[in-house]
């Protein structure tokens, strides 16, 4: 046998093994624990597999009072709120595997664009929308001028 077949590891090749394989797991972790819903409720998660989406996809929660554009980051995220008064329009673009939604406001500010979220998720998302509208001005009667 030779010598080299029973010379150890330098340790600081099996250190520098146990970081890398270290910094992976964290890496992978990270990118699962963003990528869950980030608030209970109807929450729309768009797909991995469309543009923008891989690693942390952008989601849309739907409630009886806002719509939510939360889109998580390495370090933090950015949210964009409307408000349910505030929503002008919604419009579904469905393309061959997925859907892009444009939620338009009344103020004339920025829309929401969600990317990459499933046909039927889509069609979903429009018709919760114009549901909580239908009850929000059914509770509240626009004032008059």
């Amino acid at each position: 046998m030779s010598e080299a077949a029973n010379t150890p590891l330098d340790p600081r090749i099996i250190w520098t093994a146990v970081a890398f394989a270290a910094g992976i797991f964290v890496a992978l972790f990270l990118i699962w624990r963003r990528g869950r819903p980030f608030a209970t409720g109807d929450v729309f998660r768009a797909s991995r597999l469309s543009k923008g989406n891989r690693l942390f996809p952008t989601q849309v929660l739907i409630s009886p009072t806002s719509v939510v554009h939360f889109t998580p980051q390495w370090f933090g995220h950015l949210e964009h709120t409307i408000h349910m008064a505030h929503v002008a329009s919604v419009r579904v673009d469905t393309n061959l595997l997925f859907s892009d939604v444009y939620i338009e406001t009344t103020g004339g500010t920025s829309p929401i664009r969600c990317h990459g979220h499933r046909k039927s998720d889509a069609t979903r998302m429009k018709a919760l929308i114009e549901r909580h509208q239908t009850e929000y001005y059914r509770e509240r009667p626009p004032s008059p001028p």
